[in-house]
Order: structure tokens, then sequence, then C-alpha cells
């Protein structure tokens, strides 16, 4: 029993002593990284975490605007390999809107077209929106605004060149570190950190901004904090005047924050919303920003956002990826975990996949085999009615 006893104190030691060293190291939002990942059975983050976070709510209006059912919804099935690829990757929604009406739908075993489910990086696309809308609401000047008008102390070499447009472009020159495996990479303390202003205000323009594509999640989150200093209001208030209500947005969405007393939104990440609403921003960007005939954002801005900016960035414009895939012009909103808003506007076609996990990118495109079977699968269906 003895041996038990000691065996026991000394684990505690140990346990203890790692924990002092991560507060004494400021590593101590991994203790929050395992509560909320390993001690819920996962290995990452995850697309129902929104519960282990505080966050701020998205309304929307008094009145929804009903998503209208295509007059063949639902009268094709899956193909097969569609079948096997969402049974292999977890997927938990597929919707394909056709003609602005919903033409195919499918929920896997608990979930529905209200589940609300974590976007991940689909937000920055959300996120560059309203920069639309508060550039379109005179809030901030244009694209070309200098962050240093709301943060003068930015740091770096090059601080005093960044715009708000190479913060959604990905051309910021930032020395951020996109790496998603290391518990001490900054994408993980931004993730789990209670105060991720701290984090990004450490950051320097160590590179000429505004030069070429550099995918960065960092350069999102700053041009959320710009965003915010201009419009002095919470960005899912703002978000929710903006579009959720004007877009009759079915349900109420939740965007994570920081959990500061500035509770700053994860705006690089972090809105949990259901499949039919993410839809409707699909709308938003295959109607160039016009929604019921109204432009809720600056349609040259929407177009803007639609083309590639850098020959080393060929797949990226402003907060939206882009893809070529059977020779057609294709925008799409993308998070980590294989959530997908894919536009297609030559087809007025949108496709939304929502899920556990993606197959890894393709070089070529930047996307994986997930994301052209998922449109391969989807012209087989729409063939076959």
């Amino acid at each position: 029993m003895k041996w038990l006893k000691n065996s026991i104190k000394f684990i505690v030691i140990v346990v203890a002593t790692i924990i002092a060293l991560l507060y004494i190291f400021d590593y101590n939002y991994i203790l929050k990284g395992v509560r909320v990942v390993y001690f819920t059975g996962h290995t990452t983050a995850y697309i129902d975490d929104t519960a282990h976070f505080e966050t701020h709510t998205i309304k929307k209006g008094t009145t929804t605007q009903a998503f209208p059912l295509h007059k063949n919804y639902n009268k094709v099935i899956a193909t097969k390999k569609l079948n096997t690829i969402n049974q292999r990757l977890g997927t938990v929604a597929f919707l394909i809107i056709k003609n602005d009406s919903i033409w195919y739908e499918n929920y896997a075993e608990g979930y529905s077209n209200t589940s609300k489910t974590n976007s991940f990086s689909m937000a920055k696309s959300i996120t560059t929106a309203l920069l639309f809308k508060a550039i379109d609401d005179g809030y901030i000047p244009s694209l070309d605004t200098p962050v240093t008008t709301y943060f003068p102390g930015l740091k770096g070499r090059f601080s005093d060149q960044l715009t708000v447009g190479n913060l959604s472009s990905m051309s910021s020159g930032l020395n951020w570190n996109e790496n998603y495996i290391s518990p001490f990479s900054m994408t993980a303390e931004a993730y789990y950190s209670t105060d991720i202003q701290e984090l990004i205000l450490g950051l320097k323009v160590n590179e000429a901004p505004g030069k070429s594509f550099k995918y960065l999640s960092g350069a999102t989150q700053l041009l959320a904090m710009c965003i915010k200093k201009a419009i002095k209001k919470p960005l899912a208030s703002y978000l929710s005047t903006s579009f959720w209500q004007p877009m009759g947005m079915h349900s109420n969405a939740l965007w994570q924050i920081d959990g500061t007393k500035n509770s700053m939104e994860k705006a690089y990440c972090c809105i949990a919303s259901n499949a039919r609403d993410f839809g409707r921003f699909g709308q938003l960007w295959l109607h160039n920003g016009a929604w019921n005939q109204k432009q809720l954002i600056p349609k040259k801005l929407a177009i803007k956002a639609q083309t590639a900016q850098f020959k080393n960035g060929q797949n990226y414009g402003y907060g939206l990826w882009l893809s070529n895939y059977k020779n057609k012009k294709i925008s799409y909103m993308r998070g980590i975990l294989g959530q997908y808003v894919i536009c297609i506007p030559e087809d007025d076609l949108i496709i939304v996949r929502l899920g556990h996990k993606r197959d890894l990118p393709d070089f070529n495109n930047n996307s994986g085999t997930d994301f052209t079977t998922y449109i391969d699968e989807t012209y087989q269906m729409l063939q076959l009615n």
C-alpha cells in the first residue's frame, strides 16, 4: 500500500507542477483546451463545442422569411458516392439550393434544420461582409483605411502600411503562425484564451502588406477588432441588424467570445448556426450582396470579394475561397472540419455541407476531394431530375 500512496503522491506533485508551469509561462489556456476537448472524448475542436464557451447572441428579427422549397424538393435521392463520403466524413447537414429554393436537404441522426453547429473559418467570410457593411454605412472610409487608425500602437516595421483590406484579403504581413497541431500555437491560444485582443496586439507587421497571399487567422481577428472600434458596438449586434434581421434568418445564432470584460468575438471562427441560415448567407454572395433586390453590401465590393487578388493566391479573394472547378466561377465559405457554403452563380446553385471531418486539401486547388465530390455528386443528382 505504501508504494501506491507514494505513486499517487508523485502523480499529484507532477500534475500540480505542470499546472503551475502553465500559469507561470502564460499557457494556462491549455487547461481549458484539455477540459473542452479531451475531457469530452474529442481530440480537437469540434462542431458542437459552442456550449463550452461564452457567447454573444446574433438575434433574428421579429419576422422570419420562410426558405422556399423547390417544386422538386427531395424527389431525388443522394448518389451512392455522396452517401459514402457523407458517412465517412460525418456529414450532419447537406443542402442543395437551386434557384433560391431548397432542392435537396438531408440531416444526420440527432441533427435537423434548426441544429446549431460551429462554422469555424466560414466566420471569416461573414466578418468580411461586416467590413463591407461598415464601409457602406460610413463607419470605415474604405478598404485602404490604415489599421493604425484604430490601433496606433500596432507593432512592426510595416505597421503603418497595413490596411483593413490587407487583413481581409490575407495579405497582412503579420507574424502569425497558422498552426493547428501544437497546443502552444497562436491558433490554439486564440481559441481557448480569455483575452484574444492581447494576443493579437502582440503581433508585428514584419513583412510588407498587400504584396502576396498568406492565410492567417490572426489577420481576420485584427480586422474584427478594427470593425468593432469603428462601429462602437459588439460584432454580434451589428451582424444581427445588418444581415440576420434583414435576411429573415430562421433562428438566433451564437458567436463565441473570449470571456474578457471586452467580450471580443472570435471572428476568425466560431459562429454557431444552422445549415439553412448559412445557406442564406451563400445566397447573399451568389447575388453579389443583394437580398430581395436590396443591396445589403455594395455590389462592387461583393464582386471584389469573389475576385482573386494575388498571383500566389488565385484561390482567394476577400474573405472567400475561389475555384474554377468544372470551368465554373465558384466562390465559397469554408471551415476547417469541412464546413462549406459553395456558390456557383452561373447555375444559380448553392451547396451547403456541415460535418465532423474533411479530406486533406489538394495542393492544386487548396480543397480536398470532399469539395469536388460534393460538387460532382450534386450535378449528378440534378441531372437525374
